[in-house]
């Protein structure tokens, strides 16, 4: 059994990555970025989650975090974030976005009409302090490279600004490095 995207240690911290389905760009303004936003502050406040880094995109979100219970604190951002994000899509009448998310839906999950996120998500532990600061680069740097900004900073959606420009970020997070 593979164990290297499964949570061994719980006090140790994980790289983690979230996946819209089908990697379809579900993050396409504000209103649906605050979705995720409010479950990480919520899961830091209620769950013990310790947010170490972030970068939210338009299909998908990494998390440099730590929590006692890291895989039901994921769930719980998730499962209060699709149904958020559900809710928004309904209300702007994105019809077509609700359509994808019926069609991809796996068709055992019957509790729902629509499934937003990838199944499971991706623990990677992190071993030491080489491979947390190659993937804090990652995580800031993840909008540059996808051509949305010039500097990781100006990524509104990311724990850049509080590394580079002294915790000017929409979430406050537990700086690490």
């Amino acid at each position: 059994m593979r164990t290297r995207y499964k949570i061994i240690d719980k006090e140790k911290i994980y790289f983690i990555t979230n996946t819209i389905i089908e990697w379809i760009p579900i993050f396409i303004n504000t209103e649906y970025f605050l979705a995720i936003i409010e479950s990480l502050k919520y899961c830091q406040t209620n769950k013990d989650l310790e947010l170490y880094a972030y970068v939210i995109l338009d299909n998908h979100f990494h998390l440099i975090a730590k929590a006692p219970e890291l895989s039901k604190v994921i769930q719980s951002i998730k499962r209060h974030s699709a149904k958020q994000i559900i809710n928004l899509l309904k209300k702007d009448n994105k019809e077509w976005l609700l359509n994808q998310l019926a069609y991809f839906k796996k068709k055992y999950k019957t509790d729902s009409d629509f499934q937003i996120w990838q199944e499971g998500f991706h623990p990677d532990q992190i071993q030491n302090e080489k491979m947390l600061k190659q993937k804090i680069e990652y995580i800031h740097y993840n909008p540059v490279k996808r051509g949305f900004v010039t500097h990781p900073e100006y990524w509104l959606y990311s724990s850049a600004r509080n590394y580079i420009i002294d915790n000017h970020s929409i979430i406050k997070i537990d700086r690490i490095l």
